[in-house]
Order: C-alpha cells, then structure tokens, then sequence
C-alpha cells in the first residue's frame, strides 16, 4: 500500500524546471538583501568631529568690541613695527658711543632721547631692545607651551601611575621659587639670550602643565572622545584631533600672560647683570642707569616705560581674550 502511495506522489510531482519562464521566475528565491546605511569598514577612516567651536564669529567680535583689547592691539602692534624698523634706522651697533654723554632727551635732534654715561643713544637701545624682549618673550612661551601642553596631556589624558609620576615632577618644579630656579640656572650656564630663553621656560611649563593636565580630565570623558575611542582610534589621535582643539582657549589665554612674564624675566636678569652683555636690553639699560637716577632719570625712565606698556599691552589682550572665550563669560552674555 505504501508503495502504491509513493508511485502515485512521484507521477504527480511538478516539474518546475519544464514550466515557463515566468513561472521559474516567481517561484525563485528572493534576491539578497543589501544593508546600504551600514559600512562598518568606513567607519574606521571617519573622523569623528568633536564639536565645532561655535560662536567663533561671535567670539571675534566680542573681543573687538573691547576696548581694552583694542588699545592693547594698538599698543603691541607700535612696539612691534619699532623692534622691526631697529636694523633700518639703526643700522649700527646700538652698544657704540656716538656722542657727548647725558645729552638729554631734545637736546640734539640727531639723538631724539638723547644719550647714557658712555655716549650711547637711548632711542636705538630701546629699539634694539624691544627685538631681544620680545624674541625672548615669545621663544620662551612656545617651550613653555610645547613642554608644558605634552606633560599635561599625558597626564590627563592616561591618568593612573602615568598622572602620579608626571604629577610628582610638576610640583618638583613648583616647590622652588621660579625667579631663584631662574638666576642659579642662568648663572651656571653662560649667560646668553638662548640660555635666557631656555632657562624662563623650564620655570615657566608647570603651570601649563597644570591647566593642561585639567582640561584633559574634563574633557576625555565627553561624548565625542568616548565615540572615538569606540572606532579605534589611536590615543595620539584623539588627543590631537579631538582634545586639545577643545583646550585651546583658555591656553591662549594663558599663552598672552607667559609672555608679558618672560619679558618681566628678562628685564631683571639683565637688570642684575645676567643677561647676555653683547646685546641691549631694556633692562640691562636700567640697571646702567641706576647709578645717576638722581641726576639723569630719564635713562631708567625711559626703558622703564617701554617695559611697562608692553607688558600692559599683552595683559590687555589676555583680559579681552579671557573675556570672549570663557564660557561663563558667553553664558552670561546669552
């Protein structure tokens, strides 16, 4: 019986493959789905895009509108079109005598700001050293930031035994006073305008590195580091693509006070003797003064000046740059 049913099912089984074409066709499995909002592989080359500053007009003009920056801008710009006219109007060595001594300030006007004891003209050594100020102000200050924003990235950003040791060296450096570390480094080493430099810089990266190290921990818990992190990017990636453009602002702010320092640094070293005695500086000018302030102040006078607007310049600046870019600034102007 079974064997009849069998023979039966046989004979009466369909044949799909001699029917027509349209009906292979509709009884055909379906054709493959493709997933095309899905590309896991293109995702890797993807950057993620931390979250654009907004505002950056906005920013701009805040700090444009402040008048104080502006008069700081102003101020800057002056002294530093003199420091780059020095070469073209004093083409000479600003250290050479070159007339009577204590001409005073219009008396000849071959020597506008008249000459110092030793017959030197007082206009050409202030503009010869505004470039040695601010050289050093500025070369001082990228060390600074490069030494100081490297430890303080690794630091924030790796935490554990990594924040414990480079935590442990910052407060190493910031247990001695700055300006003592500063004269017994340059007076070990020859007093000259790089190792000027160099030395502010190693009394000048700690707190960077602190303010740095900061802003890292804050931020490397965000939503686009974490996202980052989940595609595979590397650390030196996400820490130079994604952190630190996100750090900036208060650096840069922190960038205009390193400078006026590092020039305050400098006019006292050179104050006291221990900048380089080939090149003029403001301060080395007001310490040769010293000895007849009584009777010639306009030798401390006058560099005490270019001194005290360079550094109230860049303080401006920094006050209207703190002013634009903080966000309890922004928050509060909403």
């Amino acid at each position: 019986m079974k064997a009849q049913e069998l023979k039966i099912y046989a004979d009466t089984a369909r044949d799909f493959s001699a029917e027509e074409p349209e009906t292979a066709a509709r009884v055909s499995p379906l054709p493959e789905r493709r997933w095309t909002h899905i590309h896991a592989p293109d995702a890797r080359t993807t950057a993620v895009s931390a979250p654009r500053w907004q505002g950056r007009r906005r920013e701009l003009r805040i700090f444009l509108s402040n008048p104080n920056a502006l008069f700081g801008i102003a101020v800057l710009a002056a002294i530093v079109f003199a420091a780059l006219l020095a070469p073209i109007l004093y083409p000479g060595d600003p250290l050479e005598m070159v007339a009577r001594p204590f001409l005073w300030p219009g008396q000849n006007p071959a020597y506008p700001l008249g000459t110092d004891s030793m017959g030197r003209d007082v206009l050409a050594g202030i503009l010869h050293g505004a470039q040695i100020s601010l050289t050093v102000g500025i070369a001082a200050t990228l060390l600074g930031l490069g030494a100081g924003v490297t430890v303080g990235a690794l630091a924030g950003y790796f935490g554990g035994v990594v924040d414990d040791l480079l935590v442990k060296l910052i407060e190493i450096f910031q247990t001695m006073p700055s300006f003592v570390l500063l004269v017994v480094l340059v007076a070990i080493a020859q007093p000259t305008t790089t190792t000027v430099t160099v030395a502010i810089a190693l009394v000048s990266w700690p707190t960077v590195a602190r303010l740095t190290r900061a802003e890292f921990r804050g931020i490397k818990e965000k939503d686009y580091v974490l996202a980052a992190r989940s595609l595979g990017f590397g650390h030196a990636r996400i820490i130079f693509r994604e952190i630190l453009p996100n750090a900036l602002p208060p650096l840069i702010v922190t960038s205009s006070v390193m400078v006026a320092s590092a020039i305050l640094m400098e006019s006292a070293l050179s104050f006291m003797g221990l900048g380089d005695p080939n090149r003029v500086s403001w301060g080395s000018m007001i310490g040769a003064g010293r000895d007849v302030i009584r009777t010639a102040w306009y030798l401390t006078a006058l560099p005490g000046l270019a001194i005290v607007f360079t550094v109230l310049s860049l303080n401006l600046i920094g006050d209207g740059l703190n002013d634009a870019l903080n966000p309890r600034f922004s928050e509060e102007r909403r």
